[in-house]
């Protein structure tokens, strides 16, 4: 089984993003991306979501513009106890050369360190996480646009 450190540099190639730096937070059940502005709407008969993100920390010139289905809508409790209803989507996760499906909900982490939390459902069976270490998994590769 691979070894994770506790941060990493992911892509998420359905959302159109070559790398960001996500937290990898085995005490938090859910995935959370940073969405600093967020769309719901229906196409036919689904609902769907446009949301715009800053994928690199201290960088707000560079957005990108996402879409994606809404999965559900679930109320997450924060590590500070606070409840939030958020949008749920379903988006694929790439470390080096694995990929596997995710759910991520979408919120506001202006103010946290990190623009991704990669939860523990998502790295289960998947990934062992060693808390001291950090990027065992590399950089992605840059898009000439990163």
């Amino acid at each position: 089984m691979t070894t994770l450190g506790w941060r990493e540099w992911v892509a998420l190639p359905d959302l159109g993003i070559s790398r960001i730096k996500v937290k990898v937070d085995s005490g938090a059940r859910t995935s959370a991306l940073h969405a600093f502005r967020v769309e719901p709407y229906r196409s036919q008969a689904q609902r769907r979501v446009r949301f715009w993100i800053h994928p690199l920390q201290k960088n707000t010139d560079f957005v990108v513009e996402c879409d994606a289905e809404i999965a559900d809508e679930r109320v997450v409790t924060d590590s500070g106890g606070h409840a939030e209803e958020r949008l749920v989507i379903n988006t694929h996760v790439m470390i080096n050369t694995v990929q596997w499906p995710v759910e991520v909900t979408l919120t506001s982490r202006d103010t946290m360190k990190f623009r991704m939390l990669l939860g523990r459902t998502a790295i289960r069976k998947r990934f062992l996480v060693d808390c001291a270490a950090s990027y065992l998994a590399g950089k992605p590769k840059r898009k000439p646009s990163d």
